[in-house]
């Protein structure tokens, strides 16, 4: 094909759409770069779906510049995953910004917007760090304009801009130790890359590189505390990405995530109160719409802060420790959901249903066997929708209905649904399967939905829990250093135990969870669990612990071999 020597509104259309099929193709590699030792690491899906959802916006949108420019701002404002997506929204951003004041495109004009995308992005984050996607993004930019400065055509100055972007990213390790300790690159850079890969296959015809092989201990570090995430709309265990949030290494629990109408002079406020609760803070947007992001131990004040300036939306909130990606998994649960057989109390009349979140047929059998009347599957990362839980909730045999989410991620999801609905509705903020578990035990079908909320929680409350995995990859705690194929054992409070044995990880992690006072312990077995480990951590139960009482569960619930509550 010829060369194109100015870039036209279809010409960019095309580009964004070679992006997106770019980050599709490279997903999996750009996903492997996480250092957190558990089956996870989104990046590449999170730009993904980013830049998905500024093709879907530009489907709609009217030829032209200015009309596409519009189309690709607010669709990645409004469809940005997790931190990459977030700063990637900006670099596209800060492109339009230019762009759309152009009809047609010359390089003197495309390294203007490579300029702009660098300054938006710097200026997206509170505390910007070299290293990330910002760097590559910069030294990008400075090469395309000294390139255009010195009279290169247009072709010539986006591959100066590939060229000096790809050796930035080479050099990211030498500016992050973090990344030099685990031998990789940075993944949102990578990323970016791709963007401008796109570019040249637009604008003269060459293949954009195929994705080497998925690296399989490739490892990059988080922001917090190497932690963080997101698939389908989940939390964003990014990589560095985080890190130009302005993060170290912490121990930050909870992503936060959401979309804030507010006018735009209260937003420098609103940034100065978020800088006293965590950190990986980026937030985008204008003209009375922002796109929020943060990592944070306090949930509760990052959403106050959204309500002292204006009206928070789309509240996502993702544990970052528990976050694993479940999608094959619960794919499989909604199949194998349909061999459970559903008892008849499920659909007689009383005057309270439940309505619970679970995956795993054992725990389904569990949840039935307690008086649930819908089950409504979910997992981690593929998290049901308000109009899932909506559905059930209008289904159930009941006029009012209590609601287990079983999952930090899914409570501000069910939140949602009282309003949606004529009966009365309460959500008891169970986080796991055993406080869920617990809550069941406590309820009572013929009493009012606001009994049964105060004594669901407050059974749910009494449950101290934890759960088992198995890291995927090496990483370090405070624990010490964590090997590729160990057990890990996770609580609230974070990593308890390491082991290269289940049965050591496990009784370890419920040795750490006990505390006096403590009667039960409650094992639920999963994926991984054998007859001869459950024996041997019962058995050493009643060795160590002989006054405490031991209840097996059969959950088959996915990749947590065992999960734990003590109450």
């Amino acid at each position: 094909m010829p060369t194109l020597e100015r870039l036209g509104a279809d010409h960019l259309r095309s580009g964004v759409r070679a992006f997106r099929d770019a980050l599709r193709a490279h997903q999996q590699v750009i996903n492997r770069l996480n250092v957190y030792p558990v089956p996870d690491g989104d990046t590449g899906t999170n730009m993904a779906l980013t830049v998905e959802s500024v093709c879907d916006e530009l489907d709609g949108a009217d030829a032209g510049m200015a009309q596409t420019c519009k189309a690709i701002a607010h669709g990645s404002l409004m469809g940005a995953r997790g931190n990459s997506g977030v700063i990637l929204s900006q670099v596209l951003r800060g492109m339009t910004d230019v762009l759309r004041d152009h009809e047609s495109v010359d390089g003197v004009t495309l390294a203007a917007s490579l300029t702009a995308a660098s300054e938006a992005a710097y200026g997206a984050v509170m505390r910007p760090v070299e290293g990330t996607i910002l760097t590559v993004v910069r030294e990008a930019a400075e090469a395309a304009t000294a390139a255009a400065n010195g009279g290169a055509p247009l072709l010539d100055v986006v591959d100066a801009a590939r060229q000096r972007g790809g050796d930035a990213l080479a050099r990211t390790p030498e500016l992050l130790p973090v990344l030099k300790q685990a031998g990789v690159v940075d993944a949102g850079g990578a990323g970016f890359v791709l963007f401008l890969d796109a570019l040249l296959h637009v604008l003269d015809g060459r293949a954009v590189p195929d994705p080497a092989p998925v690296p399989q201990g490739a490892a990059i570090a988080t922001a917090s505390g190497g932690h963080a995430g997101d698939t389908s709309g989940g939390a964003d265990r990014d990589t560095a990405a985080d890190i130009a949030g302005g993060a170290e290494r912490t121990d930050l629990r909870y992503e936060v995530m959401y979309f804030l109408e507010a006018p735009d002079d209260t937003i420098p406020a609103f940034k100065d109160v978020w800088a006293g609760l965590g950190d990986s803070i980026v937030v985008v947007g204008g003209d009375g719409l922002w796109n929020c992001h943060i990592h944070t131990d306090d949930i509760g004040a990052a959403i106050e802060a959204a309500l002292d300036c204006g009206r928070p939306r789309n509240i996502r909130i993702t544990d970052l420790i528990e976050q694993v990606e479940e999608e094959r998994w619960v794919r499989e649960g909604v199949a194998a959901g349909g061999s459970v057989e559903e008892p008849p109390h499920v659909n007689e009349a009383v005057p309270t249903a439940v309505v619970a979140v679970a995956t795993g047929d054992g725990v389904r059998r569990i949840f039935y066997s307690l008086g649930v009347q819908r089950i409504v599957t979910g997992g981690q990362s593929m998290n049901p929708s308000t109009a899932q839980l909506l559905e059930a909730v209008e289904s159930a045999p009941a006029d009012q209905v209590v609601i287990l989410p079983n999952n930090k991620n899914i409570i501000p999801v069910a939140e949602q649904v009282p309003s949606q609905t004529n009966k009365v509705v309460r959500i008891v903020p169970t986080r796991g399967i055993a406080e869920g578990c617990a809550a069941l035990v406590a309820y009572d079908p013929e009493a009012t939905a606001d009994e049964n909320f105060d004594a669901m929680r407050l059974a749910a409350e009494q449950v101290v829990a934890g759960e088992v995995t198995r890291a995927v990859r090496d990483s370090a705690c405070e624990l010490g250093a964590i090997a590729e194929g160990d057990y890990i054992g996770i609580s609230n409070d974070g990593i308890l135990s390491i082991d290269v044995t289940l049965v050591d990880a496990t009784t370890k992690l419920i040795e750490a969870l006990i505390a006096p006072g403590h009667e039960i312990v409650t094992l639920i077995e999963g994926d991984g669990a054998t007859a001869a480990s459950t024996r041997s951590i019962t058995e050493w139960l009643g060795e160590h612990h002989p006054d405490l009482t031991v209840e097996v569960l059969h959950g088959g619930q996915p990749l947590y071999p065992y999960l734990v509550g003590v109450e």
